[in-house]
């Protein structure tokens, strides 16, 4: 497929997700980086969302929670441009009902190939990035070509 340039503004629209084995982790991270994180707009799964807003008080627009849709939410999110950096503490050992939506998640970040953290080292190395407070140009499928020549 073609390719494209979008670019990721300064301000960065991030999704935080997490495993319930993880949302300990996930909230004492966000504590830990809550000056940085309140310069952007945060979305998140449902519980992890209310989770983050109760004990941080950082404003976050929640899905549904992952297993009942939430992970498909922020994944069409993604794919409409509108998520710049994923933060998705997930839990490897642990299966879920919901695997094959984790796995369509992470598919389309890649696919949109917008930066994801699955743990806080490398979440630790997204936000502490030169480019974490700046515009970004990354490279995108361009879809609207891909569409006209499906249509010829």
């Amino acid at each position: 497929m073609e390719q494209t340039t979008r670019t990721i503004a300064a301000r960065k629209h991030i999704a935080l997700v997490a495993h319930d084995h993880c949302k300990d982790s996930l909230l004492n991270w966000v504590e830990n980086n809550k000056a940085q994180l309140a310069q952007h707009e945060l979305y998140a799964t449902g519980t992890t969302g209310n989770l983050v807003q109760l004990k941080t008080g950082l404003p976050v627009t929640s899905m549904l929670s992952g297993p009942m849709g939430g992970d498909q939410q922020v994944g069409a999110l993604i794919s409409e441009g509108k998520i710049d950096v994923l933060i998705f503490f997930w839990d490897p050992l642990n299966a879920v009902p919901h695997d094959p939506d984790v796995k369509a998640l992470l598919r389309l970040a890649t696919v949109w190939n917008i930066p994801v953290a699955t743990n806080r080292s490398t979440a630790n190395f997204l936000i502490n990035s030169e480019f974490f407070n700046q515009p970004v140009d990354i490279t995108i499928p361009d879809y609207q070509k891909y569409l006209r020549s499906r249509l010829q």
